[in-house]
């Protein structure tokens, strides 16, 4: 119970976030209410599963302060298991997401045992070695479809049939997704409140001041590590159900990867909101840019162009992101 009435606690944010955030959540509840086209949809779910992969991404990187650049192999070992699972013996989305995790997480504790005892950017080199490496296997492992990957034919099932989560409609999958996103919400408001939240925090400012305060520091990055991998694989499950045709390049890319780690960085990585408010930029940016002048004749590649020097910009004029704008602008008005 204490857990969560912590989870539900909002008491430490200001009204006018709670107000905007509140607004944001009913505009983003009432959406398939109002006219939109398809396009539009895909948009909005591809929005609400980056935020949660930047949620994941954010307590080990936000608030642990490890630079992981490998969470698409986590996507990947989360859709496959719950495509190939669902193809060979029929098992429904909602048993095999959590193994999927269980498997992520057992694979996390494997690589991030040794990943955790290198530092700065040799930690981050050896997270997108680990991916690729895991990506390249995938890629000639014929069990999983190698490199042609797997497919979910919606044919072989009755739709809409909740269980396997496949469905004609799409608005299925937003309300399926935005539950988890309401859900990760409140799991990471009471993670950067919890015991190991503190741990982290301070494992970033001074890991030695850390050990002096009788840290475990690397079980500390572990068990965070093991965290972020949970969130980022529960999504990969519900990529595979909602795509339905899952390829090593399509999820386990080193693209992927960075996309994750930008959402939290562009938004404020080591806030509540960060996650969110990167994936409300980047993921719109990433798909109308695309859709309006990536086919355009003579201006293929513009929209990678405009979208790298958005991210320069608010990056050069603060670091922590566009949560750091934010709170620069509160400071200055306090005065």
């Amino acid at each position: 119970m204490e857990a969560i009435k912590n989870a539900l606690d909002f008491s430490d944010s200001p009204r006018i976030d709670l107000i905007v955030a509140g607004a944001v959540a009913i505009a983003i509840l009432v959406f398939p209410l109002f006219p939109h086209s398809s396009f539009a949809m895909s948009t909005m779910i591809q929005f609400l599963m980056f935020s949660l992969y930047g949620m994941g991404w954010n307590t080990i990187g936000g608030y642990g302060g490890q630079v992981d650049l490998g969470k698409a192999q986590y996507v990947g070992i989360g859709a496959y298991t719950t495509a190939v699972m669902l193809i060979r013996w029929d098992v429904p989305f909602w048993f095999s997401m959590p193994i999927g995790m269980c498997l992520s997480v057992g694979w996390s504790f494997i690589i991030g045992y040794p990943l955790f005892r290198l530092k700065g950017h040799y930690f981050a080199i050896a997270t997108i070695a680990t991916s690729l490496v895991l990506k390249d296997l995938f890629e000639v492992w014929d069990y999983v479809g190698a490199s042609r990957g797997i497919e979910i034919s919606p044919i072989e099932f009755p739709t809409p049939d909740f269980m396997r989560l496949l469905f004609r409609d799409d608005i299925y999958y937003f309300y399926v997704i935005l539950g988890f996103f309401f859900l990760g919400i409140l799991y990471i408001n009471w993670f950067r409140r919890s015991r190991l939240g503190f741990q982290l925090r301070s494992i970033k400012d001074n890991e030695d001041v850390a050990r002096s305060l009788g840290i475990n520091v690397h079980w500390a990055k572990i068990k965070t590590y093991a965290i972020a991998t949970a969130f980022v694989s529960m999504v990969g499950s519900f990529h595979a159900c909602y795509v339905k045709n899952i390829e090593p390049e399509d999820t386990m890319s080193l693209d992927i990867s960075i996309l994750i780690a930008l959402m939290a960085m562009l938004g404020g990585a080591g806030s509540l909101w960060g996650p969110i408010i990167g994936a409300g930029i980047l993921i719109p940016l990433k798909s109308y840019l695309k859709e309006w002048l990536g086919a355009q004749a003579g201006l293929v590649g513009i929209d990678l162009i405009l979208y790298a020097i958005i991210i320069m910009l608010i990056s050069a004029f603060e670091p922590r992101g566009v949560w750091g704008i934010v709170e620069k602008i509160r400071r200055k008005r306090r005065k």
